[in-house]
């Protein structure tokens, strides 16, 4: 069982999300009605994720992700986020959130989201041992359209990044994050070429009828990954039309909520080092330094 605590002063905002994450299996939920009431259960319960609005009196959510960063490193934060607050939000996740769903979406996206990050945290140091006499490793694969292929190589990854203990637990879970949204990108809205306004939300039985298609099915995912002592690199090539990628990623503060940089993007962007495209879109290129953290677990 998972506890998750939700942090928001508006009432009626922090049952809805409440009774959401309720409904999940395996997850008991806690309350806050601010930042500064969040720290002080933190410190008692202690709980799996922690699930916060970015606007709050006393202790806003940014200083709420600052101080779980600094203190409680190995737990990771999910932003609830209004429209407004787009600023604040990429400085929140630029400072150790997790991820973030806005609040028009809640029903949609939150228990997918949360449940997400806790199969990312709980990805354990079954490997450690070995992987900490690694020099260098270089792997590629040739993905169908299967989204149940990217949770293994998620976690396989994450596991390598164990690395000499140069990656905190939030920092793998982080990286994790950004790999998924890189992979599912990739397999739908490039080779299925599925919108966002054909597929707002994550639809399973759609991707996979369009996988099906004759124009699609021969369509393959590559990936190629290199893992060093101080840096991990991550390119990904899907084989679908390509998109112009021009000033895509020249936003400093990109609003969640409107074309040109999704979510996915967005959060790829705040958890890796270095995010290009090449290839007339189809090509995907994303670093990330495993070196000069604190809290290593």
């Amino acid at each position: 069982m998972h506890t998750v605590l939700v942090v928001d002063d508006s009432a009626v905002d922090r049952k809805l999300a409440g009774n959401l994450l309720e409904s999940a299996p395996n997850i008991q939920v806690c309350y806050a009605e601010d930042g500064s009431q969040a720290l002080l259960k933190i410190g008692t319960e202690f709980p799996d994720l922690v699930v916060t609005d970015l606007q709050m009196p006393k202790l806003d959510g940014l200083e709420l992700v600052t101080s779980i960063s600094k203190n409680y490193p190995e737990i990771p934060v999910v932003l609830m986020t209004a429209h407004g607050s787009e600023v604040i939000a990429a400085k929140a996740l630029a400072g150790g959130a997790a991820s973030f769903v806005p609040k028009s979406r809640l029903g949609e996206n939150l228990i997918e989201t949360v449940a997400q990050i806790l199969l990312l945290a709980d990805n354990d140091s079954r490997f450690k041992k070995i992987v900490r006499c690694m020099m260098k490793t270089e792997f590629e694969f040739e993905l169908e359209n299967d989204l149940s292929i990217i949770a293994p190589i998620v976690e396989m990854i994450q596991q390598l990044s164990l690395t000499q203990r140069m990656m905190t637990k939030n920092s793998r879970v982080q990286m994790g994050v950004a790999l998924e949204h890189a992979l599912l990108n990739a397999m739908i809205r490039g080779n299925l070429e599925l919108s966002r306004e054909d597929m707002p939300v994550l639809n399973r039985n759609l991707v996979e009828d369009r996988a099906a298609n004759s124009a699609c099915r021969g369509r393959r995912v590559y990936v190629r990954c290199l893992v060093t002592r101080n840096k991990i690199e991550f390119l990904i090539r899907n084989e679908g039309p390509g998109f112009d990628a021009a000033g895509i990623l020249r936003s400093p503060n990109p609003d969640f909520t409107q074309a040109g940089a999704g979510r996915g993007l967005v959060l790829i962007q705040a958890f890796m080092d270095q995010v290009k495209f090449g290839g007339g879109g189809r090509d995907l290129l994303m670093s990330k330094s495993l070196g000069g953290n604190e809290n290593y677990d």
